[in-house]
Order: structure tokens, then C-alpha cells, then sequence
């Protein structure tokens, strides 16, 4: 598992209240169709930072599966994309402590106090990551949201390990930095 993750899910009882399995039995008692509904619930009702709440949503939907499985099946196929991914990954945990790693069913939301950067294998060739970059310009390698809508502001295609250059390590940095 994550650290971040296994470290968010440790510090939950202390910091939320409660524990993870606790949530998931809070969220048991209600009957939500979507993720964004249980989401504002628990923001709402319970108090509760995007970042626990969105890893209790995320981890009450996939009991049955670690986050290691869900990023493991992310990138059955596509196993040749799976370095970039794990660069990806390293770079940002470099950022800071407050960095929250949260695998999903199709890709991996990067957060800090909101959500920054997702990480989705999009093709058997390619990872799209997506970034919430307020103020930046389209330009052919940062190109609009595409298939992550509102959820990003813009979105850059990777295939190659040399993508994930200075460049591109500066923007996702600097999305990082938007979301305190």
C-alpha cells in the first residue's frame, strides 16, 4: 500500500474521529448513488477534509480490493506504462508529506488539501495526466481537459519516460502549489 495512504488511514481515528472501518459503517447507513453525493455527506455532516473523506468514499466502494490492486489493475494490459506511472508517482511524493496518493477503479488522484493531478492509462500506449492548472495557456503539450472535463484544467499525453521531464515535473509541481 501507499505509505501516504497507509499513513491517512493510521491517522484517521485521531484526526477524523474515527476509524476507517468506522466510515465505512457511517457510509453503510446511507444510500448514495454516486461518489460526489457520500463525498459532500461526509464534508458536510461530518466535518470532515476532501482528502480523508474522498479515501473513505473511494476505500468503502473497493473493500475487496488494496490500493495496490486497484493501481495493479489499472495497468493489466498496459503493463509497458506502468514505469511511467511509478515515475510519476515518486516525483510527487517528493513534493510534501501532505501529498494524499488515492487509487481509484480507472486512475489515481493526486491531492493535497484538493485534488492537483489524475493519473489514468487511457490507452494501451498512453497515460493522460491530468492537472488543475489555474492561469496556464493551452499549448500543444498542455493541452485542454479533454476526457477529465472539469475535473482538470488541462491534460498532457505521456508514452515515454522522457516525457516526464523538467518541464512537465514544474507544472505538476506548480499544481501541487494551487491546491493548499
Amino acid at each position: 500500500m501507499d505509505k501516504y495512504l497507509q499513513t491517512m488511514i493510521n491517522n484517521m481515528p485521531e484526526k477524523t474521529g474515527k476509524s476507517l472501518e468506522q466510515w465505512k459503517a457511517v457510509l453503510k447507513t446511507k444510500a448514495f448513488t454516486k461518489h460526489s453525493e457520500a463525498l459532500q455527506f461526509l464534508k458536510n455532516e461530518h466535518q470532515l477534509t476532501h482528502g480523508f473523506a474522498n479515501t473513505i468514499v473511494v476505500l468503502s466502494k473497493d473493500e475487496h480490493k488494496t490500493p495496490d490492486e486497484l493501481t495493479e489493475n489499472q495497468y493489466k494490459g498496459k503493463e509497458s506504462l506502468f514505469p511511467l506511472y511509478q515515475k510519476l508517482s515518486k516525483a510527487v511524493e517528493a513534493f510534501g508529506d501532505d501529498v494524499i496518493i488515492t487509487p481509484k477503479k480507472t486512475e489515481v488522484s493526486l491531492d493535497r488539501k484538493r485534488k492537483f493531478a489524475v493519473i489514468r492509462p487511457s490507452t494501451k500506449t498512453r497515460i493522460d495526466l491530468g492537472l488543475k492548472l489555474k492561469g496556464h495557456p493551452t499549448t500543444d503539450r498542455l493541452e485542454n481537459s479533454g476526457p477529465f472535463g472539469s475535473m482538470c484544467t488541462h491534460r498532457v499525453k505521456l508514452s515515454d519516460l522522457n516525457q516526464i521531464d523538467n518541464e512537465l515535473l514544474s507544472w505538476l509541481e506548480e499544481a501541487y502549489e494551487q491546491a493548499k
